[in-house]
């Protein structure tokens, strides 16, 4: 990692940017409707009480409380557990200049943008993220864990892995000069080319302070580079990425937009597919079968579709693919929702604005998931995919990440974008203006 990207506390400080205290004693959040992640539904009049970052009860009602217990009253509103978005990158986010920025930027800049989008994550209700890909993500997740920013929970994945000339391969557009300059990268700088060079970029990943892997088992949309859906690992590769993740605790995450690179990282036992936009048939029972979880990314798709018809915003080598596998997503998410794939939320933002990420579950919708499943896909199903059994739900015992909002999301899905309530582990970041 560079070592200026060891500087974000310092420069969370320099912005002014720090999170609301917790109280000093309980706190009793009077919500007028309550949803149960369980379920999907939507529940009635609830009282939630919170002490030293924890649920402590949840009781029907308006409760009677302890002496010395602070009451929020969130009339008109639905409690809901804090969303998590288990595709982002925090690192930065997609502008026509993106692809020379990264010839003209210092880690420092990357890290100042990063603790504004974590900031506006925040308060946009995700209380978690699993950051998929980005050097400048375990470092805000530190500055986070540590106080000194406001931000999500961060699963950061660090550097992705792929192959030479694959989508994560950092030197893809660089010109003869540069790549001589450089030199080829390796498996420390995340790029493999056999099964022993996966266990040594597994192992880098480790030693870099990441907490999930994220490989990119086929062409992507926004790489210079000229296939969006090739398989770009062999099955034995991505077998010794998942095996040796295992070693560490570390599920991994899939990059997949083709058909034949889906089918490897799925046989090969990974833990997620993200974006999916040609899943067959096939591949849908295959993880059904191996208990594959998708996350469909579709505010991605539907962003780069869109900005791929306004020309100079991506490079011409980029807008084909744009095109072609972005206005897909949305109809693969739906016929994967009737075929019992099982799916979690994330957005891949970062290519679009940070902040917005809610606007996800409309999309859902769209696509003809219900939104109570969508909002489980938010809460208890990303916990799931993270294998963390503390968030996700209210209930005793579970970590104090609680948004809230006016109306009822299940009821009229576009109320996800009115959160004005965010709570993460007993902290209040953002409360309804007077």
């Amino acid at each position: 990692m560079p070592d200026a990207l060891r500087l974000l506390p310092l420069l969370a400080l320099a912005a002014g940017l720090s999170p609301q205290l917790a109280a000093a004693g309980p706190v009793a959040l009077h919500c007028d409707r309550l949803f149960d992640a369980r379920s999907g539904r939507v529940l009635g009049e609830h009282t939630i009480v919170v002490e030293d970052g924890r649920i402590q009860s949840v009781l029907p009602g308006r409760a009677k409380l302890a002496e010395g217990t602070e009451s929020v009253m969130l009339a008109g509103r639905t409690c809901l557990p804090g969303w998590t978005d288990l595709h982002v990158h925090l690192g930065g986010e997609s502008s026509p200049q993106s692809y020379s920025e990264g010839f003209r930027l210092d880690p420092v800049d990357y890290a100042f943008r990063a603790v504004g989008y974590a900031g506006k994550t925040l308060r946009a209700g995700f209380t978690t993220v699993r950051d998929l890909g980005g050097e400048v993500s375990p470092h805000l997740r530190d500055a986070i864990n540590q106080g000194l920013v406001e931000g999500p929970r961060i699963f950061a994945a660090g550097k992705s892995i792929a192959t030479t000339g694959g989508h994560a391969d950092p030197t893809n557009g660089y010109n003869s000069m540069l790549s001589h300059l450089v030199g080829p990268p390796g498996p420390t700088e995340g790029v493999i080319n056999s099964v022993e060079e996966a266990r040594q970029a597994v192992r880098q990943r480790y030693k870099d302070g990441s907490d999930v892997i994220k490989i990119t088992a086929t062409g992507g949309v926004l790489s210079y580079a000229k296939s969006g859906d090739a398989p770009q690992f062999r099955v034995d590769e991505i077998q010794a990425v998942v095996e040796t993740a295992k070693d560490y605790g570390y599920t991994v995450a899939a990059h997949a937009h083709g058909t034949e690179g889906m089918k490897r990282a799925v046989v090969a036992g990974v833990t997620s597919i993200e974006h999916g936009t040609h899943m067959s048939d096939e591949v849908m029972r295959l993880m059904k079968q191996h208990g594959t979880w998708y996350v469909p990314t579709i505010y991605a798709g539907r962003f780069v579709a869109d900005k791929a018809r306004e020309p100079g915003y991506f490079p011409e080598i980029v807008r084909p693919k744009a095109i072609a596998i972005g206005s897909q997503i949305q109809a693969t998410a739906g016929r994967a929702y009737r075929a019992g794939v099982k799916i979690a939320f994330g957005t891949d933002q970062g290519v679009g604005p940070h902040g917005d990420n809610a606007r996800e579950f409309i999309y859902m919708v769209e696509a003809g998931i219900p939104a109570g499943y969508a909002l489980q896909a938010a809460t208890l199903h990303a916990a799931q995919v993270l294998g963390v059994d503390d968030q996700g739900v209210i209930e005793a015992g579970k970590r104090a990440d609680i948004i809230a909002l006016p109306g009822d999301p299940v009821a009229d899905i576009e109320a996800v974008l009115g959160v004005d309530f965010v709570m993460k582990d007993g902290r209040i970041h953002r409360r309804p203006e007077a």
